[in-house]
């Protein structure tokens, strides 16, 4: 292990990188309700400002697992649909089997040049989590309270808005809607089984509302489904705590692009047509499992720089001012304003990984019935 591997595991690394978000992602947030006044005089101009002011947040997770964990992504797609990827509007399906799986998301719509524009549809609560949320209500992610009743209005209102976007816009969604557990799977596929719908092998069983209601209220606007299969080589199991390590994995993702008008109009008949989208998913996981790739053409999209220049920058203008006001509450010989320091440095390290852990909320308390709720056929 090399002296720079050893110095990404220490805690005084990652207390900084968490204080470089945490302070930078609050000055963003600051910014982002400057644009308020602007919103009545000109929307779009606001809305432009708004996708560079959350690059600045979201391209820092994407630094840090491009850059300072130096994950590498393969990318498995057909030629023909790789010169659309990032000139084009789309909804981008993935599965959701692995902690890190929304940065490897992230790094995809990076690599396309859409991530300052990227959309998600995210639970209500995470619009009051500090910067991540709050730079999610600027960027006009689409919310809910999985209560479908009380959602429907709200989610297709939200969706309806982006119609005008002004800037090219991938949706991306977690159609399983929880992370994929061994416990989660046997729920749902007793659930796929009472319902007479066919059983997978790598994945939950799909909730189709959410995504019949996007494709529904984005035609029209988006062009394209990208159905997307994540798996990691070596079968392993990427933390984000193995990022911030400086770990290496890399990722193989499979891409297929699907015309939006191929897609049925009808609510029921985009329901089936998702569980055999799902169907397919498995079989491309299993053919992953039994030869170490996916079907197609393979690819490695280039790294641009900007996330990377974008992190150098808050770390230049955020470090320093740090590093001399520890030295001057060390040079004070207070024990007591040295014990706080560190308390409070711990605080804001345990405060950043909440955070993002926010994203990735655990719902398997509630998952057999959420999945019955919301899943309509």
């Amino acid at each position: 292990m090399g002296i720079l591997q050893v110095l990404k595991t220490q805690l005084l690394c990652h207390l900084i990188i968490c204080y470089v978000f945490l302070v930078s992602g609050f000055i963003i947030n600051l910014l982002q309700l400057c644009t308020l006044p602007l919103w009545p005089i000109n929307k779009q101009l606001a809305r432009k400002i708004n996708c560079r002011l959350g690059y600045s947040i979201s391209s820092q997770l994407v630094a840090l697992l491009e850059w300072w964990s130096g994950t590498e992504c393969t990318l498995y797609t057909a030629p023909e649909s790789y010169k659309l990827y990032g000139k084009e509007n789309a909804i981008v399906v993935l599965n959701h089997n692995f902690e890190i799986d929304f940065m490897t998301g992230w790094t995809f719509c990076e690599r396309f040049g859409v991530l300052g524009s990227s959309k998600v549809l995210a639970k209500k609560e995470l619009s009051f989590v500090p910067v991540i949320g709050w730079m999610w209500y600027f960027l006009e992610i689409v919310f809910c309270k999985r209560k479908w009743e009380e959602d429907r209005k709200t989610v297709v209102q939200s969706l309806r808005n982006l119609r005008d976007y002004p800037e090219n816009f991938w949706f991306l969604l977690h159609c399983e809607g929880t992370r994929f557990t061994e416990k989660k799977h046997k729920i749902s596929m007793e659930v796929a089984e009472k319902k007479g719908l066919p059983k997978l092998k790598y994945h939950l069983l799909p909730r189709t509302k959410g995504f019949c209601v996007t494709v529904q209220n984005l035609r029209g606007t988006v062009t394209a489904v990208y159905d997307s299969t994540l798996n990691f080589r070596n079968n392993e199991m990427p933390t984000l705590l193995g990022v911030l390590n400086g770990k290496k994995y890399h990722a193989d993702l499979y891409v297929r692009r699907i015309p939006l008008d191929t897609i049925p109009e009808d609510e029921s008949e985009c329901a089936a047509w998702l569980h055999k989208l799902y169907q397919e998913k498995d079989e491309f996981q299993e053919h992953y499992r039994q030869t170490g790739r996916f079907p197609g053409a393979i690819t490695s999209p280039p790294h641009r720089p900007w996330a990377l220049l974008n992190w150098l920058f808050w770390v230049c203008l955020l470090v320093y001012p740090l590093c001399m006001l520890l030295l001057q509450l060390l040079l004070s010989g207070s024990t007591f304003t040295v014990v706080c320091t560190s308390v409070f440095c711990l605080a804001v390290s345990v405060g950043i990984r909440w955070m993002i852990g926010q994203t990735e909320i655990d719902k398997g308390s509630n998952y057999g019935r959420d999945i019955i709720q919301m899943n309509v056929h």
